[in-house]
C-alpha cells in the first residue's frame, strides 16, 4: 500500500480521472491519504479523515511513509485550522495558504510550526487551533461562513456543500464526520421534536423518494445554516426548511440528530 498528503491547500478530488471529470469532493491541505489505483498521470485515492475516494492529479500530492500515515491515523488527522492564514516553507521560503479546516501534523503551538510530509511551516499570524467541542461554537463558526457559494463536491470557504459545511464545522472541533448527508444521518442520536432542538444540531432532509438529500446546522432560534446557492440563514420548523424571498418551503425535515452530547 502507498501513502501520500495533501500538500496544498485544496485538491479537488474527481469521478474520473480527468481535469473535466465531475468534481465529487476535495482534499485540504494536510489530509492523509491511501492510493488505491494508478492511471496516467491520476491516482485513485481514499481520504483517510472520512473515507471518500476520487481521483486526484499525482502533481498535487506528496508521498508519505506508512508510519507518517499512520501517526496522522493514530492522531485523527491532527489540529484543525479555524481560520483562513498564510504560512511559510521554513527552507525554501514558499508560501501556502492554509484554509479552515487544514490539518495541522505535528502542529507546535510554542513556535507556531508544523509539518507537511518533509517539509515545516511557521504560521505568519495568531491562528486558533484548540478543538472545544461546543455546540455554540458551530453556530458561530457556521454564522461566520455565511455567503460562502455554494459548490458541489466543496468543502472550503471559496465554494462548499451542504454536507461539505457540517463536516467542516465538525472537523474544526475535532469531531469525525462521514462526507454526505446520506451518511451522516447515520451519526448522533435522533431528536423526536424541534421544540427539542439545541444549537449544533444537524437537521436532515429527504426527497419524494426518500433519499437523503440535504443537511444543515440548526441555530437553536428557530433558524438553520445551510448550504443552496450559498451558505444561507432560513427559517427552520417542522415541516423543514422556509425560504422568505421565494416565500415557500424548499426542504421537507427528515430527521434531526444531536451529534455532540
Amino acid at each position: 500500500m502507498k501513502y501520500a498528503v495533501s500538500s496544498i491547500s485544496v485538491i479537488p478530488m474527481r469521478r474520473e480521472p480527468s481535469e473535466r471529470s465531475e468534481m465529487v469532493s476535495q482534499l485540504l491541505l494536510g489530509e492523509c491519504l491511501t492510493i488505491i489505483e494508478e492511471k496516467d498521470s491520476w491516482l485513485f485515492v481514499e481520504n483517510a479523515f472520512d473515507g471518500y475516494c476520487g481521483w486526484v492529479d499525482a502533481k498535487t500530492i506528496t508521498p508519505v511513509s506508512e508510519s507518517y500515515f499512520n501517526e496522522y491515523i493514530e492522531h485523527s488527522g491532527y489540529e484543525a485550522s479555524h481560520e483562513i492564514c498564510h504560512a511559510y516553507d521554513m527552507n525554501r521560503g514558499d508560501h501556502i495558504l492554509i484554509p479552515i479546516g487544514a490539518s495541522l501534523n505535528y502542529y507546535n503551538k510554542e513556535t507556531n510550526e508544523f509539518e507537511i510530509a518533509d517539509k515545516r511551516y511557521k504560521i505568519t499570524s495568531s491562528i486558533d487551533v484548540t478543538n472545544h467541542k461546543r455546540s455554540n461554537q458551530i453556530v458561530d463558526m457556521a454564522t461566520a461562513l455565511l455567503n460562502t457559494p455554494y459548490l458541489w463536491g466543496g468543502r472550503t470557504v471559496f465554494g462548499i456543500d451542504c454536507s461539505g459545511l457540517t463536516q467542516l464545522l465538525y472537523k474544526i472541533i475535532g469531531i469525525k464526520l462521514p462526507r454526505d448527508a446520506s451518511q451522516q444521518v447515520n451519526e448522533g442520536i435522533t431528536i423526536n421534536f424541534v421544540s427539542e432542538a439545541q444549537p449544533g444540531d444537524l437537521a436532515f432532509f429527504d426527497n419524494d423518494e426518500g433519499a437523503i438529500v440535504h443537511v444543515g446546522v440548526l441555530d437553536g432560534k428557530g433558524n438553520i445554516i445551510h448550504s443552496s446557492g450559498k451558505v444561507r440563514k432560513d427559517i427552520f420548523d417542522q415541516q423543514g426548511i422556509f425560504n422568505n424571498r421565494l416565500g415557500k418551503y424548499t426542504h421537507k425535515l427528515r430527521v434531526i440528530k444531536r451529534i455532540i452530547e
